[in-house]
């Protein structure tokens, strides 16, 4: 197996130390309070991508932030070790397969109002998701499921997916491997004909698109 795209929590307070974690392809989402990576400040809402070593620093209120993770398959626990720290892992999912060629590294959020949805849609690479604000179903090979804030889930790319938000605002972190000829385009495909010139509800925001190393 190729990889493993995976997902922790880390919650560390004030006083923490923790200890570096080893170099690979990852995204950091501060869920709330503020840690300081590489020399910067990240608060709420705002992620950190790199492939070197991670060193995190919490601010002066702890910090709680979700990292998604490219490891090779070989790799052992992801999770982070030091005083202060508790890790939790999310998801973790072996790859069978991942898109041929250079890959690229996306992290953003999609949101939709009430009632919105995602019409039947694939993608061009795997991804795991995390739910931040109001509620979910995922509808995908016969099987549906609600997540609520917290709740991850993995895509597999090539799988249709259909998405229906809850009656309030609703909101989603996500981090997918793509082939690195969609850097800056998107990479959702539609299922049905008709749903391709219908409006669509969801917005984006991207915190990082990137090319990145192949895992070994």
């Amino acid at each position: 197996m190729p990889a493993i795209l995976r997902l922790y929590e880390d919650t560390l307070s004030a006083d923490a130390a923790s200890e570096a974690l080893p170099a690979m392809p990852r995204m950091v989402f501060v869920v709330h309070g503020a840690a300081t990576i590489a020399g910067r400040e990240y608060g709420d809402g705002e992620a950190w991508f790199g492939e070197d070593p991670l060193a995190l620093a919490p601010g002066q209120a702890g910090v709680t932030c979700w990292r998604f993770e490219l490891a090779p398959s070989a790799a052992p626990s992801g999770a982070a070790q030091g005083r202060g720290v508790a890790s939790r892992e999310k998801l973790v999912v072996r790859l069978d397969a991942l898109p041929a060629g250079d890959l690229l590294m996306r992290g953003d959020s999609v949101a939709f109002p009430p009632g919105g949805c995602a019409y039947l849609h694939t993608h061009q690479g795997p991804g795991i998701r995390c739910l931040i604000d109001g509620g979910i179903r995922i509808d995908t090979q016969g099987h549906s499921t609600s997540y609520g804030p917290g709740g991850a889930w993995f895509e597999s790319g090539p799988a249709p997916v259909f998405a229906q938000g809850a009656d309030r605002p609703t909101r989603f972190i996500r981090v997918m491997i793509l082939p690195r000829a969609l850097l800056g385009k998107s990479s959702i495909a539609y299922v049905n004909e008709d749903d391709k010139a219908r409006p669509k509800s969801q917005q984006y925001k991207i915190f990082v698109d990137a090319a990145i190393t192949s895992p070994a």
